[in-house]
Order: C-alpha cells, then sequence, then structure tokens
C-alpha cells in the first residue's frame, strides 16, 4: 500500500495520554491580543484575559466596529484595519522564547458579504513565512512554529484591498506538531471534532488553546457514538491528544467515512494528517473494527484500534495533495464493524524562510530608534515593523540574498521629511551599496564610513550637515556617485584618491533646492506638456499615414494580383485608441496555390493544421488553417486578427493577412525558419538544438520585451494567456518573437461588463491565483514568463511526470535551489562553465519573483526587462566586470553596480518580412 502512493511517508504513532488536572495554569509565552479594546478584559467563556494593541498600534483612527450578520460575539468584532501610502506590511512583535514551540491564531471580523468585493484579499505571515491569503470569508489563520529568537513577527501584507485584525493569540504548542519540521511553518487547514454537533471546544477543556470546530455529517445513515460505559485510562504524559471531550464523541457508518477539502493550494503541496481514535464501544475487541485510510482514492493505512493494545490509538500521515483532499475510511473486507473517527488535524507544511541576517537587523534597529529621537510622528518610521527585509522590505530599503539570508543593499529615505543628527549607525550596514538621504533636514556631522564600506552612491544633498565630507568619505575606495549639494556648512576638497574620472560628482554646488511638492509641480508640468508634443506629433504622423496609405491603394490590386488589400482595424469596443495597419485579405485560392494545396503539413495547434507555403512574391509564411473539430473557434481568430491588425512590435509575431471564405478560417504569418524556444530546448531530436547561455538570454530579453510592448499597448494593457515556450518563437537571426494571440484580452478595468471569468492557458505555466480566483491580470502573464525562465535556465519542461515526483514540477524543484542559492544545480547540464555567475544569478532572481504565488508581489515586465538588461550586458562584458569585482576581492555572485551604457529598448515598428515555423501542437 505505501507504493502505490509514492513519496508519501506514512507513519503510524499509537500514543497514550494522561488527563491533566483542569486548573493547570498556562504557560509563559501566551499573549492574547484583542485589537482596538480600550482596557484590559477576561472573556467570560474561556477565563482568558485580552489586552489591546495600543503598544504596537496606538491610533485609534484605524478602529472600527464590523457586525457579520452570522457572528452571535459581536462584542469580539472590534478591529484594526491598516492603511498607508507608505506601508504595505504591519507587523506585531511578539515576545518568545527560541527553541521553544508556539501556535499563533489571528481572527478577522466577517464582513457582511453582501458589501464586500469578493476579490479583496491580503497576506499573513509568521515571521518571514507567507502561510495564508486572507478574504472577506475568512475568519481564522493560525500556525504552528519553532521561535528561533527572543521575539516572533506575526504580519499582514497588503494585496488588494485594506488588511484587518481583530484578535491574535499567542500559546505554546506542543513539539510532537514539528517534530520534523523545525526549519518549517505549519498551517492549520482544518480540526475537526466529528462527533460534535454542538459548540467548538477550547480552553479550559484543551490546554493548548486549540479550537476543535463542531460537524455534522452530512449522510443520514452515519450514528454518532455515545461515550464509553467505563472509565477511560490514558497514562502518557507526552502527548498531544484531543481534549477528553474531543475524544468522548465520535461518528461511525456501516461501510464508509467520507471528508473533502477543495479548496486546498493550488500546486503540490505537503501536507500532515493527524487521525484520533478512541473505541466507544466497551464490547468491541482486536480485529473486530478494521478500517482502511484513503487519502484521494489510495490507501495508505490500515487501522485497528485495539491492535495497539489500548482502546485510543492516534496515526500521523504524511501526503502531498494539489488543490483537493477527499480522505476516506472504509471497513476493511473481514470487519465486523465499520470505521470509526472522534477528531483529526489537517497542517500545510511551508518551509520557513530564511530571517534576515541578524546582525543587519541589529543596526538597523539602531539606525531606526536614533531616527525615532527626534522624528516621533514620521510616517515612514511608523511604517518600520518586523522583519526590515521579508516578507516585504520596510520603505525606503531594498534587500538581497546572500548565503541563505537577506541583506539590506539600498537605502532611500529621501523626502522623507526627517530631521535631527545624520544616523551613525548607517555606517554599520556593511552590505550597503547605495544610500539617499537627501531633501531631509538632517544636521550635524556624517560620520566616517569604514573603509570596508560597499557603498558606490551616496546622496547628502540638500540637508543642513556641517563638518569635513573630506574626512568623512575618505576611505570609501568602491564610491562611484557623490552628491553633496545644498548643504552650506560642509568643507573640504575631494580625497585624492575620490578625485578620478569615474566619480560622477556635483562638487558640492547648491542648485536650487527642490521641495517634494514643487517637485511635483515640475513633473506634472513636464508630463503636461510632453503629452501635448506627443499628441500633435502623433496626429501629423498618423495624417501622414493616411495620405501614403491612400496613394498605395491605388496600386495595390496590380502589385499583389492574388488577394485584395484591405485595411483591418481593431473594432473591439474595449481599446482605448484606434491603429490601422495594412493587412491583406487573401481568397481562398491565392492560399491554396501558395501552400500547394495543403502539401507541406509543419504543425499541429488547438487552432488547427499549419502548412508552410511561398506566396507570390517569394516571401515564405506559416500558415493557419481552423480544423472542423478545432477546441478553438471563431472567437479566437477574431481575437487574433483584431489585434494583430493594431499591433507591431520587433518582439511580436508580424500578421501577414487572413482569410474568411467559403467558412474557412485562415491567419497567415511570417515563417520562422527555427522554430519555438521549446524545439530548441527539449523539442524532437529533430528540431533540438543546444543553445548558448547568451543565445538563451537574449531570447528571454526579446520575449521580455515583447510582452512589455503588449503590456503597455495603447495605454490599455493587453495580456496575452498563454505565455510558454512553444509560444515564443525563433527568426533566422535566432529573434524572440511573441506568437499565438487567441487568448489574449485586454486588461479588465472599472466599469467593464461581461467580462469572462472562463480561465485560460497551459498546464504547468498556469498562474494559481488566476486559477484560483479567476482574476485576471498582467501578472498571471509574469508568472507564466518566470516558467519560461526556468525553462531557459534549466532545459526542463515545465511538467514531466516520468521524472521522480518531487521533480515533476518545474517550478517546484527549481524553488528550493534557488532559495539555498544552489542555482548550479538547476542549471542546464549543456551550458554549465559557460555562464557568468551574477548574469546568471540575476535571471534565476527575476525568474523567482515572477512565480511567487500571489500576483501583488510579482513585477511588471517593464521591471524585468530592465532586470534582463542588466544581466545581458554583464554576460557581454564578463571580462571586465570580473577584474572589478575581483579587485575588491568580493564574490561574482553580489556585484557592485557600475555605470554602463544600456542599448535602448526596440521602439514597436513595422519589421522587415522574416521567417517563420510555428510551434508543436501544445494541450490547452
Amino acid at each position: 500500500m505505501m507504493e502505490a502512493f509514492d513519496n508519501v511517508n506514512t507513519c503510524c504513532i499509537i500514543l497514550i495520554f494522561l488527563l491533566v488536572n483542569s486548573s493547570y495554569a498556562q504557560e509563559a509565552g501566551l499573549v492574547s491580543i484583542q485589537c482596538c479594546a480600550d482596557t484590559t478584559f477576561t472573556d467570560p467563556n474561556t477565563s482568558i484575559s485580552y489586552i489591546s494593541d495600543e503598544s504596537w498600534y496606538p491610533d485609534k483612527k484605524s478602529c472600527q466596529n464590523t457586525v457579520w450578520t452570522g457572528d452571535v460575539n459581536q462584542e469580539t468584532n472590534e478591529a484594526r484595519y491598516f492603511e498607508s501610502r507608505y506601508n504595505s506590511k504591519w507587523c506585531y512583535n511578539l515576545p518568545t522564547r527560541s527553541e521553544s514551540f508556539y501556535l499563533i491564531r489571528g481572527t478577522f471580523p466577517l464582513s457582511n458579504p453582501q458589501e464586500s468585493p469578493s476579490d479583496t484579499f491580503f497576506s499573513v505571515s509568521v515571521s518571514e513565512t507567507e502561510i495564508e491569503k486572507v478574504n472577506t470569508s475568512q475568519k481564522q489563520v493560525e500556525g504552528l512554529f519553532k521561535a528561533t529568537s527572543n521575539y516572533t513577527n506575526f504580519c499582514l501584507v497588503k494585496g488588494r484591498g485594506e488588511a484587518y485584525l481583530s484578535k491574535l493569540e499567542l500559546r505554546p504548542s506542543h513539539p510532537e506538531y514539528l517534530k520534523r519540521y523545525t526549519s518549517s511553518v505549519l498551517k492549520l487547514v482544518d480540526r475537526v471534532d466529528v462527533g460534535n454537533t454542538m459548540a467548538e471546544v477550547r480552553y479550559p477543556d484543551d490546554l493548548y488553546d486549540r479550537i476543535w470546530r463542531s460537524h455534522v455529517y452530512p449522510d443520514s445513515t452515519a450514528t454518532y457514538m455515545l461515550p464509553p460505559t467505563t472509565n477511560v485510562n490514558i497514562t502518557n504524559p507526552d502527548s498531544i491528544m484531543p481534549p477528553l471531550k474531543v475524544l468522548q464523541t465520535a461518528v461511525t457508518h456501516p461501510e464508509r467515512l467520507e471528508f473533502q477539502y477543495g479548496n486546498l493550494d493550488v500546486g503540490p503541496s505537503n501536507y500532515d494528517l493527524y487521525l484520533y481514535f478512541l473505541e466507544l464501544d466497551d464490547s468491541v475487541g482486536i480485529g473486530e473494527r478494521v478500517f482502511d485510510v484513503y487519502i484521494n482514492d489510495r490507501n495508505i493505512h490500515e487501522v485497528d484500534i485495539w491492535a495497539s493494545g489500548s482502546r485510543f490509538l492516534a496515526v500521523v500521515l504524511n501526503f502531498t495533495a494539489n488543490g483537493v483532499l477527499n480522505l476516506t475510511f472504509v471497513k476493511a473486507l473481514n470487519s465486523q464493524l465499520g470505521p470509526i473517527c472522534n477528531a483529526y488535524e489537517i497542517l500545510q507544511v511551508y518551509p520557513r524562510n530564511a530571517e534576515t541576517n541578524v546582525e543587519e537587523v541589529e543596526v538597523i534597529m539602531k539606525v531606526k530608534n536614533e531616527l525615532l529621537a527626534q522624528n516621533q510622528d514620521s510616517e515612514v518610521l511608523k511604517t518600520w515593523s518586523g522583519d526590515p527585509c521579508l516578507p516585504l522590505p520596510w520603505h525606503g530599503l531594498s534587500c538581497d540574498a546572500l548565503n541563505g539570508t537577506s541583506i539590506i543593499s539600498k537605502m532611500d529615505l529621501s523626502f522623507s521629511r526627517l530631521t535631527g543628527p545624520f544616523p551613525s549607525s548607517i555606517t554599520k550596514l556593511k552590505y550597503l551599496k547605495e544610500l539617499n538621504v537627501s531633501n531631509n533636514g538632517f544636521i550635524g556631522t556624517v560620520p566616517q564610513f569604514p573603509a570596508s564600506s560597499m557603498l558606490t552612491l551616496l546622496d547628502l544633498s540638500h540637508n543642513d550637515l556641517t563638518g569635513n565630507i573630506t574626512w568623512s568619505i575618505s576611505k570609501m575606495k568602491y564610491l562611484e556617485k557623490l552628491y553633496s549639494g545644498c548643504n552650506s556648512h560642509f568643507s573640504g576638497s575631494l580625497p585624492t584618491n575620490l578625485s578620478k574620472s569615474n566619480l560622477t560628482t556635483d562638487n558640492g554646488v547648491c542648485n536650487a533646492r527642490v521641495s517634494p511638492r514643487s517637485a511635483q509641480g515640475i513633473l506634472i508640468g513636464t508630463v503636461a506638456a510632453g503629452s501635448l508634443l506627443v499628441i500633435v506629433i502623433v496626429g501629423t504622423c498618423l495624417f501622414c499615414i493616411y495620405r501614403k496609405k491612400r496613394t498605395l491603394q491605388k496600386y495595390d490590386d496590380k502589385r499583389h494580383p492574388m488577394s485584395k488589400n484591405a485595411i483591418y482595424s481593431i473594432a473591439s469596443t474595449e481599446t482605448v485608441v484606434t491603429k490601422s495597419i495594412s493587412i491583406q485579405s487573401f481568397t481562398l485560392e491565392c492560399i491554396e496555390a501558395s501552400i500547394q494545396n495543403y502539401k507541406t503539413l509543419i504543425g499541429e495547434g488547438g487552432f488547427g493544421s499549419v502548412y508552410r507555403g511561398t506566396l507570390a512574391d517569394g516571401q515564405e509564411v506559416a500558415v493557419k488553417v481552423r480544423s472542423a473539430t478545432s477546441t478553438q473557434g471563431t472567437r479566437e481568430f477574431d481575437n487574433e486578427l483584431n489585434l494583430l491588425s493594431a499591433i507591431r512590435h520587433e518582439n511580436l509575431v508580424r500578421l501577414i493577412g487572413y482569410c474568411c471564405e467559403n467558412d474557412q478560417q485562415i491567419l497567415v504569418y511570417p515563417f520562422m525558419s527555427n522554430g519555438s524556444l521549446q524545439d530548441r530546448l527539449y523539442g524532437a531530436a529533430a528540431k533540438r538544438k543546444i543553445l548558448d547561455w547568451p543565445t538563451r538570454l537574449s531570447i528571454a530579453l526579446g520575449a521580455a520585451r515583447g510582452l512589455t510592448y503588449l503590456h503597455t499597448f495603447s495605454e490599455r494593457c493587453v495580456i496575452h494567456r498563454d505565455v510558454k515556450s512553444s509560444n515564443i518563437l525563433l527568426d533566422h537571426s535566432m529573434c524572440a518573437k511573441v506568437s499565438d494571440f487567441g487568448f489574449s484580452k485586454y486588461a479588465p478595468q472599472e466599469g467593464d461588463s461581461g467580462t469572462s471569468l472562463e480561465v485560460r492557458g497551459t498546464a504547468g505555466y498556469l498562474d494559481p491565483e488566476y486559477y484560483s480566483t479567476q482574476h485576471l491580470s498582467a501578472k498571471s502573464d509574469v508568472f507564466s514568463f518566470g516558467v519560461v525562465l526556468l525553462e531557459i535556465v534549466s532545459g526542463r519542461e515545465p511538467l514531466n511526470i516520468n521524472r521522480p515526483r518531487n521533480e515533476w514540477s518545474l517550478v517546484e524543484w527549481a524553488k528550493p535551489h534557488i532559495k539555498n542559492s544552489k542555482v548550479e544545480e538547476i542549471v542546464d547540464p549543456s551550458i554549465k562553465g559557460g555562464y557568468h555567475a551574477e548574469a546568471m544569478w540575476r535571471v534565476v532572481e527575476v525568474a523567482l519573483a515572477c512565480i511567487e504565488p500571489y500576483s501583488a508581489y510579482r513585477p511588471c515586465m517593464a521591471d524585468i526587462v530592465r532586470e534582463l538588461e542588466d544581466a545581458f550586458i554583464i554576460e557581454n562584458n564578463a571580462s571586465e566586470y570580473m577584474k572589478s569585482i575581483e579587485s575588491f576581492g568580493g564574490s561574482n555572485r553580489y556585484s557592485i553596480e557600475r555605470p554602463i551604457i544600456i542599448p535602448p529598448t526596440p521602439v514597436p515598428t513595422e519589421p522587415s518580412p522574416i521567417l517563420m515555423q510555428p510551434p508543436p501542437p501544445q494541450p490547452r
């Protein structure tokens, strides 16, 4: 039975328990917080005392009374709502004991579902590990963890809509839960008192204050069992058994019991299942009640309670599930009685993210305290809570990964209205590369930065600092940019070692001080003037293009006798502006002649067959002909025709023409001689070709530029919805071009109606958030592109069930290697030794950001392009780059940024005719 459930680690634990006196005092470490409470109070039902959260958040303006129609305890629904223009996470720093085990639980008021948007959510993290996305119908989130220090952060991370919290509870927990997961956080999926149909059970009945949910079994043929007539003798003090009040009730059935969960996380996830059985029938003996435990229709374990020598049995099962859990107990063939269940717990395992470097945390906390001394009301500093880097960095900070931890690499506190002495502790942030404290009110001297300082940029301008700037920066050998103007009391010239050609500086010259408000005015004025200029230029260009097209139309029939010309404009009412691009409307006779009556079949796709042909003017083309059995229809045909009639970009496949005749739907593209990216990485042997790393990087950058153009098209984002390696085609010069726009869609806007919630995409590339919420955004393309980046790096398919179980999913296999700084473990063997480590790291870090579970934390395509451009430049200047790294003994993993001229991103122009080969068919 074990073999049948691949990679499911099943273990049976027989636990015998000791009933502890109910007057037991709660252990040290217990914290109970009622948000927005005016005073400390005691819950009459549990005798637990709750304190207010004013020590963490004293502002009562963020408090609201939120009443849900189904909650009888309306007094507990007061909640704190978090909103700040500077902040995206809010943390409660709770006291813990290092190496001790804890349960932490957040309670959220249930708003009236009729008044709250269904797609509102925010995330919850325990320390640095996100464990849940909370929506408006969710009441509680509970985690179990082992403390690593004398404090633990419980954080709410901004998603879509406001974050809010009603209660926060910290409890000591039993170490058994985390015996195998000391470096993980467990999230409670469900904890059920199966035989209890009344109220929930918690403290003081449960000394660990676990909340056991009551349950009504839906099958009327099931039986609720009464407590045993004899005393239950339980004698093991080390157990994690449910309280006796929970165990003394159960449900049984003559044949089977079934419990279903259809809302687990999409994607393979690891779970622990705790099953608790107490035989309540005194007459039952060994072998009389035997049943099998099935998880998702796989037989995992056989249960005979009395075989353990006790009437109580606890079983712990570890399993992997993907979105769905079907837990079933089935009567064994030779058993006299059907299955029984008293209680169970389901816990999801989350690998714990590495904390920010301890020394970095200590230093940044000193910086915060120094700043707070003179800036108690600072809106920026009020947001500095929790871990400075994870799950999101503090406002003004940027972080990088180093040796399995996070370090602070950039600090930008410009225009933050900070006053007082310059914080001397900043000089102890040893990994800091950029520091910008301009346009504040800092006074006093700037402390000397040590020789080990990694700073390449220092902006002190527009403050009131004094002293000798020469002394402060004399030892900073890596400094490349220095701005100190508008500090009238600074003295001293630049140090000799910094007076070099590659140092950019304002030489202490003071330009007009720019305040945030005046800067905003300048920006608005500039944008307005620029917009007017653009309108004039665009209007002139469109008029010229119109005149030219009118002239060319007169001669079109002579130049293309086998087709009739058309100006095809995008017809959707969703468009913001309308562009017209000349494409050809071919006759069916012309199409059939060009492909020699369907002679050369080069591919099959969801739309239909693809044929290679040649037009009368000698241009090679790929012709997509919709088949009668196609899974795609007129909507996809019109979608691609409309979209490609309105756009042109070097990295998007160009539409030459179309045919709608005799119920035929045909699209004509340039032929791509180098096939698809999928072909070259791991396609059929005849099409496969080893791609070196620089070529792969160039392909990734080209595809990213194409998607960026889509996402910023006409001020209205176009979402591709089927980004994958087989839809990235390569021309004769290996230039990447994104193709197949049949599923593309304009991003939803406020006021849109009739928006389709039909999820489209390909297995292995599909954004889990889009799949589960049906909420479409450009970040769904970003997730898919992250999978493509992993394909480029690893040369592997996104899904392959012929590999070992833990390698089926490329995303789940690659993630831990990247997070553990073991990128070499995922790099395609064919390119090992042929890449620059820094360029590779930039790509995999971009990929890791793209495949974040929640879209709010993924970068946009424009940011991805910039990172890939940097990686491309580094790769192509590897020799010089390595010298710059080795000159100060650093690692090529963490580079010093150098001023590099980035080649401009291609503008959307109409490219010359190119060759095209369509991708092989892919399952939708």
